[in-house]
């Protein structure tokens, strides 16, 4: 299983925001902090602010913070809304599936119940649990920005 990059730029987000929740930030400081671009950034805060995880001020002085606790912002409710499908194999694809196995073929179940239990681990975390000030993953640098530290 892999993450599309949109989806990945969606978790960073959400944790670069739930780590000071009171800061307005711009999608440039957070494009500048990841090294990424600020053109998919800006996808990915447009839809989280549809959302209702993100609030968005306009204006000179705008930006954006998080709008919802951290704790109450499930992983697996991420994942699920910014992943378009969850396609492990040609079979998973009704339209598209030309696999010869496919009406006798096990494998379709077995990657389903693969999908499904890795679903259910991201269901159980929350973005709170990703950003908790004791984990080694993140640090501060003067009390604003959040630094990852590779261990």
């Amino acid at each position: 299983m892999r993450l599309t990059i949109y989806t990945d730029y969606t978790l960073r987000v959400l944790m670069y925001l739930g780590l000071d929740r009171e800061q307005l930030v711009t999608i440039n400081d957070i494009a500048e902090m990841h090294g990424i671009s600020k053109n998919h950034l800006m996808k990915v805060v447009h839809q989280l602010g549809l959302s209702g995880m993100v609030e968005t001020v306009r204006g000179r002085n705008g930006g954006l913070r998080l709008n919802k606790d951290p704790a109450d912002i499930n992983i697996g409710d991420v994942v699920r809304g910014s992943e378009s499908d969850f396609y492990m194999a040609e079979c998973f694809d009704r339209e598209r599936n030309a696999c010869i196995y496919s009406p006798g073929c096990r494998l379709k179940g077995v990657l389903n119940s693969a999908t499904a239990a890795y679903l259910a681990v991201l269901d159980g975390v929350t973005l709170s649990d990703l950003i908790k000030k004791e984990s080694p993953l993140i640090a501060r640098n003067s009390g604003t920005i959040p630094i990852r530290i590779r261990t």
